[in-house]
Formats: C-alpha cells, structure tokens, sequence
C-alpha cells in the first residue's frame, strides 16, 4: 500500500471512528453514572459503550493506521476540551442542551473534569512520531553466501579445480582431495602417515 493510500484511508477513519469513540464513551459514563446514582448496581450496557469506545481509540493510536486519523481527532477534542478554561472567563461557548439524556451526562462529565482535554492532547501527541507518518514497507531478503547453497561459483579466495569448479565440487575430490584416473583405485578413507607400516609390521628378535 502506498503512502498516499494509506493517509487518504486515515482521513476516512479519522472522519468516522472519533466521532463514534466519543459517543460510545459519553453514553458510557452516562448510563454507568445513572444507574448507580438510581439502583446502585452497573450497567452492562454502559460498559459495553466503554469497551466499544476503547477499541475504537485503539484503533486511532494503532502504528499501522495513517496518523491522519489521530490528529483530526485530536484536533477535535483538544479544541472542545479547552471550552471549560474559556467559559471561566464568564464567556458562554455551549448552549445548555448539547445532548440529552444519558450523552449529554457523560458530555458534561467528560468536558467538566478536563477528561475531554486529555484524551485530545494523547491523540495528537500519538500523531507527532515521525515513524507512523513513514510509510511501512516489508523488509527486502537478498541471497548470500550460505543461502541454499553458492549458485554464483565459489566465494573470493577459495581455490578451484582444474575445470574452474571449487575444490570438493564435481571437478575435485572430496574435501579438496585428488580424483583418480581411469581404471585407478580411489583413495582409502584415512591417508596413510609415516611410519605406520613399522607400527604395524611384527617385531623380530635376532
């Protein structure tokens, strides 16, 4: 996949998978919040929004994933996390009535206690490695010596038989070793060394 691919598919996760984060993580904390103020117990469903919510951020800080998509939601978040700073200088930003309901609980949750801000500055932090903005290519094996064999003839320095061949190949003998001619016996296994007939031949006492 080329680069250019790559970030045009994180520009389209980063279009769909933050919004769809956000609200599964807002419905999350609201209906978790709900029902323990209202019967004391947990919800399943509130936490089936938080697992929902954590792997789609998961998603958005993966290193195979273009950074694209990480940083336009972080752009986001960042940007609404900062509406509690600019509302205490008595400046009006949201209008009351965002969301409704259990998501607008969790929006108010999440925006009052600056959980908004940091989960908006982690995405764009997780955006600036210069690794995820590379593009990733699969690593290159080229042959050398040893692998599967030498197809190119013998390596440099290593000396070769009379028709070109390396010694211990079809034009020598083993292990660099001398070929015998037509109708000769070929060599033993072991060379013979001097002085093993004497070693062998019985003694005579005169």
């Amino acid at each position: 996949m080329s680069n250019s691919v790559r970030h045009v598919l994180g520009l389209a996760a980063g279009v769909l998978l933050p919004p769809l984060a956000a609200l599964a993580l807002m419905y999350g904390i609201g209906e978790l919040t709900l029902s323990y103020q209202r019967f004391l117990h947990v919800s399943v469903p509130g936490l089936a929004g938080l697992v929902i919510a954590a792997v789609l951020l998961a998603f958005l800080l993966g290193s195979r994933l273009s950074p694209v998509a990480s940083l336009l939601g972080g752009l986001v978040c960042t940007v609404v996390g900062f509406v509690p700073v600019v509302e205490l200088s008595g400046v009006r930003v949201l209008p009351d009535e965002v969301f409704t309901g259990v998501l607008g609980l969790g929006f108010r949750t999440l925006l009052y206690t600056w959980m908004l801000l940091v989960l908006g500055v982690a995405l764009l932090v997780a955006s600036a490695f210069p690794s995820r903005w590379r593009s990733v290519r699969p690593p290159v094996v080229t042959p050398g010596h040893g692998y599967g064999g030498a197809p190119y003839g013998p390596a440099p320095g290593h000396p070769s038989g009379p028709q070109g061949g390396a010694l211990g190949g079809p034009a020598g003998g083993p292990l660099g070793g001398p070929v015998s001619g037509p109708g000769g016996t070929p060599p033993g296994p072991y060379p013979s060394s001097p002085g093993s007939e004497d070693a062998t031949r019985p003694m005579h006492r005169e």
